[in-house]
C-alpha cells in the first residue's frame, strides 16, 4: 500500500490510527460478548475500518453521513458516547431506539448520522433529500451515503443516482465493495468490471479508491468534498475492500476460498497502517501501548455502564403514543365568504395556500411543473414558486419518496404527487418501511404528504383505477385522508401538510371535475379523525367515504329513504370510531359502503369493531357493499358491473326491510 505519497499532517495520521484502533478493539470486544451471549447479533466490519474512519474524518461534523451496519467508524468518529452505542446493541433505554430496533438501525440528528434500514436501497434517496435541502438553503455542505456492492442491484440505487445527477446534488455515493453480498460473490452480482464504471452512465464522475488505505480514503474524500461544496454534483466512489468475517457472525465464512481470505488478510488496513507509522517514526511503541490501554479502559468503563442499566420495560401507552409524532392540531376557522368550485380546484387552492404559508414546502412529482400535473392541480405553480420548489421528477417513485424523507430529516416539508395512486406500488417500500416506522424507531418525524389520485368510474382500466387505501391503513405510523367534497378536501389537505407525520391523501379523480361545492375563501384547516354527519336518521346507518358518499346520497334520494344516518368518514386513519358507534347504537342497523374490493378493505375492520363494541345494539347483521374481487376492468359495461352502485340499492332494500 502506498501511504507515503499522501501529504497529511502527522497529527491527522495519528488521529486516523487511533480512530481505526478504537473501531477494531470495539469489534473484537463485541465478538467476545457475542460468544458469551451478552449481545444477540453482530455485523463485523473488521477489514473495512479504513473506509468509515477515513471518510468520517474528511467531512465536517455538521455534514450528514448515512452509514451501513459495518460502518462502526462513522459512529465512533462522530464521538457518540460508547455506552449509548453499547446500550443500543443491548436494546437498552440509553440507546437511540429505546429498545425498538437493533444494531445501527438508528439516526442521531445531533451527530448528523442517519442509519440504514434492512431494505438498504432507500437510504440512497434519503441522502438525496438531505443534500437537496442543503442546496435549496444555499448551504455549502456535502452528504455521504454508504451502500454495499450487493445493494447496487436494487432499483433504488439506479433511481437515486439518476435523481442526484439530474438535480446536481452534492452527494458522495460510497460503495463498499467487500466481495460478497452475504454469500453471493461479486461475479454473481454484476457483470461490469468495476462498479465505478456505472457512474458515467448516469452522467456522473466516479473513482475507485483503495478501501484498505486510510490515507488514500481520507485524501480522496477530502479533495472531493472541498470541490463539491463549491461545485455541487454527485460523485460515485467505489471502495475496494473485503470483510474478514461473515455477513453476520452466525453466517461464518466457509463460502470464501482460503486463498482469497489469505490475500486480503495480508492487506489488513490496521496492521499495514500501523507498520507504516512505526517505520515512519510517527508511532512509537510507547504511544501505541498508551492508545491501546486508554481505549481498552474506555470500552470497559462504558460497557459496565451499559450492562448496569436495567432492561427496557414495556409500557403499552408509551409504545403506542410513540408510533406518531405528537402533533398539536391548530384549528383555523373557515371564512364566511365562499365560492362554488370543483374538487380539483379546492385541492389546488389548498396546496397553493400551503405553499405560500410554508416557505420550506417542496412539491415533487412527474410532470407537475410546466405541465401542471396530469390533472392540472399544480398548473401555474411554477410561475409563482419556481422550479426549486415545484420539481418535475424522473419516473422513480421509490427514490422520490425517500428523497422526501431526506427533506424532512433536514428540516423541510414535502408533498409528493403520485401521478396515479396505482403507481404507488413502485414506491411502496419506503412508505411502509421508512416513513411509517421512522418516528417509532428513533424519534424522527416524516413530514411528508403523498397525494394519491385514485378511483374507478372513468374507464381507465386496471392500472389507473384502483383505490388502494387499505394498503396503508394497515401500517402503523401512516395517516390516511380520503375527502369526498371540495370543502373537506381543501381543509384536510392543509391539515395534512401541517401534520409532521406521513399522510396518504386520496383524491378521487372521478370526483375531480364532477363534484362542485361551496368552499370557504382563504386558508383553513379541518381536524383529522372527525367524521362528517351528512344526514340524520334513526332507522339505518350508512357509513362510507370518498366516491361512496355520492353514491349513497344518490341512492337514498332515488329510493326516498329519509330516516337514515349518513356518515362520511373523511379520514381513515385516524378513524372516528366514536361517531360510528354512536350512529350504530342509535339505529341498530348499519350498511358499510366502500369502492375498494370487499375482502380486506377498510370496512372489514369497521365491521369487526362494530361487532365487538356494538353487538347488543344491533337489530340486523352488519352489511358491507364493495367492488367485486377482480381487477378494475376497462370497458364501461364491465366497470359498472365491478363497482358497487348496482348492488348498493338492493343491499339498502334488504337491510331496510330486515
Amino acid at each position: 500500500m502506498d501511504f507515503k505519497s499522501h501529504q497529511i499532517s502527522e497529527t491527522t495520521q495519528l488521529r486516523l490510527f487511533k480512530d481505526m484502533l478504537l473501531s477494531r478493539l470495539i469489534e473484537e470486544k463485541m465478538l467476545i460478548l457475542l460468544r458469551q451471549g451478552k449481545i444477540s447479533k453482530w455485523f463485523s466490519g473488521i477489514g473495512q475500518e479504513a473506509v468509515a474512519v477515513g471518510l468520517t474524518a474528511s467531512l465536517d461534523e455538521d455534514e450528514f453521513i448515512l452509514p451501513m451496519h459495518r460502518n462502526l467508524g462513522v459512529f465512533t468518529g462522530r464521538n457518540i458516547p460508547l455506552y449509548r452505542l453499547f446500550s443500543q446493541w443491548q436494546g437498552k433505554l440509553s440507546g437511540f431506539t429505546n429498545g425498538r430496533d437493533r444494531s445501527f438501525h438508528f439516526g442521531s440528528k445531533e451527530h448528523h448520522i442517519v442509519g440504514m434500514i434492512s431494505h438498504l436501497g432507500p437510504q440512497l434517496g434519503v441522502a438525496n433529500g438531505i443534500a437537496l435541502s442543503h442546496l435549496l438553503r444555499g448551504d455549502k455542505k456535502v452528504t455521504a451515503v454508504f451502500t454495499g456492492e450487493g445493494a447496487t442491484s436494487e432499483g433504488d440505487f439506479h433511481e437515486a443516482l439518476n435523481i442526484a445527477a439530474v438535480w446536481d446534488l452534492p452527494v458522495l455515493f460510497c460503495i463498499e465493495n467487500n466481495g460478497y453480498g452475504l454469500s453471493t460473490p461479486t461475479a454473481e452480482q454484476y457483470r461490469c468490471e468495476n462498479l465505478a464504471d456505472k457512474g458515467p452512465g448516469y452522467g456522473m464522475e466516479s473513482h475507485i479508491v483503495d478501501g484498505n488505505n486510510v490515507l488514500e480514503v481520507y485524501s480522496k474524500v477530502s479533495e472531493l468534498a472541498a470541490d463539491l461544496r463549491d461545485h455541487p454534483r454527485p460523485v460515485l466512489l467505489e471502495f475496494k475492500t473485503f470483510r474478514m468475517r461473515g455477513h453476520e457472525e452466525a453466517s461464518g465464512t466457509k463460502y470464501v476460498p482460503q486463498n482469497l481470505m489469505d490475500h486480503w488478510a495480508a492487506k489488513d488496513p490496521l496492521e499495514n497502517y500501523t507498520q507504516y507509522l512505526r517505520e515512519a517514526g510517527i508511532l512509537s511503541e510507547a504511544l501505541e501501548v498508551a492508545y491501546k490501554t486508554e481505549i481498552a479502559h474506555r470500552i470497559n468503563d462504558h460497557l459496565e455502564k451499559a450492562f448496569s442499566e436495567d432492561p427496557v420495560v414495556f409500557d403499552e401507552t408509551k409504545e403506542l403514543n410513540d408510533v406518531y409524532y405528537k402533533y398539536d392540531y391548530k384549528h383555523i376557522e373557515k371564512n364566511i365568504e365562499v365560492k362554488n368550485i370543483r374538487l380539483v380546484d379546492a385541492i389546488s387552492e389548498g396546496l397553493n395556500l400551503s405553499m405560500a404559508r410554508h416557505s420550506n414546502l417542496i412539491l415533487m412529482g412527474q410532470d407537475i411543473a410546466e405541465y401542471g400535473g396530469v390533472f392540472k392541480v399544480t398548473e401555474g405553480f411554477l410561475e409563482t414558486y419556481g422550479k426549486e420548489r415545484v420539481r418535475n421528477t424522473p419516473i422513480c417513485e421509490s427514490a422520490i419518496v425517500s428523497t422526501a424523507m431526506g427533506l424532512a430529516i433536514n428540516g423541510m416539508k414535502a408533498v409528493v404527487e403520485m401521478q396515479f395512486s396505482d403507481f404507488v406500488s413502485s414506491g411502496f417500500n419506503p412508505i411502509v418501511n421508512y416513513l411509517a416506522k421512522v418516528h417509532y424507531r428513533w424519534g424522527q418525524p416524516a413530514d411528508v404528504v403523498i397525494r394519491m389520485p385514485c378511483g374507478a368510474g372513468v374507464g381507465a382500466g386496471p392500472f389507473h383505477s384502483q383505490t388502494n387505501e387499505a394498503w396503508f391503513t394497515k401500517v402503523p405510523g401512516l395517516k390516511v385522508a380520503y375527502p369526498a367534497f371540495p370543502e373537506d378536501a381543501k381543509g384536510l389537505l392543509a391539515t395534512a401538510i401541517n401534520d409532521p407525520n406521513p399522510v396518504l391523501f386520496f383524491e378521487h379523480k372521478g370526483l375531480y371535475r364532477s363534484v362542485y361545492g361551496d368552499v370557504p375563501e382563504g386558508y383553513y384547516t379541518i381536524p383529522f379523525g372527525k367524521a362528517a354527519q351528512l344526514r340524520e336518521g334513526n332507522r339505518l346507518s350508512l357509513i362510507t367515504y370518498g366516491a361512496g358518499v355520492h353514491w349513497a346520497l344518490e341512492a337514498l334520494d332515488e329510493m326516498g329513504l329519509t330516516d337514515v344516518d349518513l356518515l362520511d368518514l373523511r379520514t381513515l386513519c385516524p378513524l372516528d370510531l366514536e361517531a360510528v358507534f354512536r350512529s350504530v347504537r342509535k339505529t341498530g342497523k348499519v350498511l358499510l359502503l366502500q369502492e375498494d374490493t370487499l375482502f380486506g378493505g377498510v370496512m372489514a375492520d369497521v365491521a369487526a369493531q362494530i361487532g365487538e363494541h356494538c353487538f347488543e345494539s344491533l337489530d340486523a347483521p352488519v352489511k358491507r357493499v364493495g367492488s367485486l374481487e377482480m381487477p378494475v376492468p376497462f370497458a364501461r359495461s364491465l366497470e359498472a358491473g365491478f363497482l358497487p352502485q348496482s348492488r348498493l340499492r338492493s343491499a339498502l332494500e334488504e337491510l331496510w326491510a330486515y
